[in-house]
């Protein structure tokens, strides 16, 4: 695996303090985001580069090893352990069998991709790179299941994306990450969803929320009234005296729930009375009339 500066890719040095690390990655991501940069190769894998970067460097255990063990640093533990393994191996073979920092970069290049030093005959098996990649939609691009095509490392992965997928959710491919080394298993791929809404409904877990306009005679009287749900239409029946910010509930008009085949929140509807404007003298005398009333 090519070794990958995730400091040069930030711009940034290594003493670079945690803002800093946040600060370039949102400029650079701003930059390269291929939403501004559409159709552009180059600005797609920049892009690609400068999450990865950010999601070793801005986690500090991870920033910690990779400080120590440059690309390798995925497989720290592992080669710790062994490390200490072999210490306690020499150890008890007395003072001739110390150990020299050559043999511990012997057994590092054994580790990844060298030949097995010693007697052992064999290389270790080390599990592949996990990749990161983020995915953005529309909110009613998750309102019903559909298949998407995604080109990660040149290869192309069909997934399937259930309804109901929330802003920032994660989800796990397995074994599309990196190759494995010396014949381990492959990594896995982990995708981040990226939901935006512009629709008229505010979302809340699986609930939506509208606020719709009444005017002020239907508010008084009650009558009916024709209001959006996600998915069409429907009758409400408005009741007479209905009060500014009355808030009433359509059970099962909200989103699906995920990887709940046929289940859905609720659908929230504020009422919003208007007042009327531009009274005509007719209206205003009426009106007039009516406040001597009350």
């Amino acid at each position: 695996m090519a070794f990958i500066d995730y400091y040069k890719i930030l711009g940034i040095s290594k003493s670079a303090k945690e803002g800093d690390i946040k600060k370039a990655y949102r400029k650079l991501a701003r930059k390269y985001h291929p939403d501004l940069n559409p159709n552009d190769k180059l600005a797609e894998q920049k892009f690609k580069e400068i999450n990865e970067a950010n999601e070793v460097l801005s986690n500090l255990e991870n920033r910690k090893k990779y400080d120590e063990y440059g690309e390798h640093w995925q497989h720290a533990e592992e080669y710790e352990k062994a490390k200490q393994q072999k210490q306690y191996q020499r150890s008890t073979q007395g003072p001739q069998g110390s150990y020299s920092e050559e043999d511990f970069s012997d057994f590092f290049g054994d580790m990844f991709g060298g030949k097995a030093s010693g007697n052992s005959g064999r290389q270790v098996k080390f599990r592949g790179q996990d990749f990161n990649a983020q995915l953005q939609l529309e909110l009613k691009d998750v309102y019903t299941t559909q298949k998407r095509t995604l080109a990660v490392n040149n290869k192309n992965i069909r997934i399937t994306i259930p309804a109901g997928v929330e802003n920032g959710q994660v989800i796990k491919i397995k074994g599309h990450g990196g190759k494995g080394v010396n014949g381990g298993p492959n990594g896995d791929l982990y995708i981040e969803f990226s939901v935006v809404n512009n629709s008229l409904f505010r979302r809340d877990g699986n609930n939506l929320y509208v606020s719709v306009d009444l005017d002020l005679y239907k508010a008084l009287l009650g009558g009916e009234i024709m209001v959006n749900t996600f998915d069409g239409k429907v009758k409400l029946t408005v009741k007479p005296e209905t009060q500014n910010g009355t808030k009433i509930k359509l059970k099962g008009k909200g989103f699906p729930k995920y990887k709940k085949e046929g289940q859905f929140g609720d659908l929230y509807v504020t009422y919003n009375i208007k007042t009327p404007v531009n009274l005509s003298e007719k209206e205003k005398e009426l009106f007039t009339e009516l406040s001597k009333l009350r």
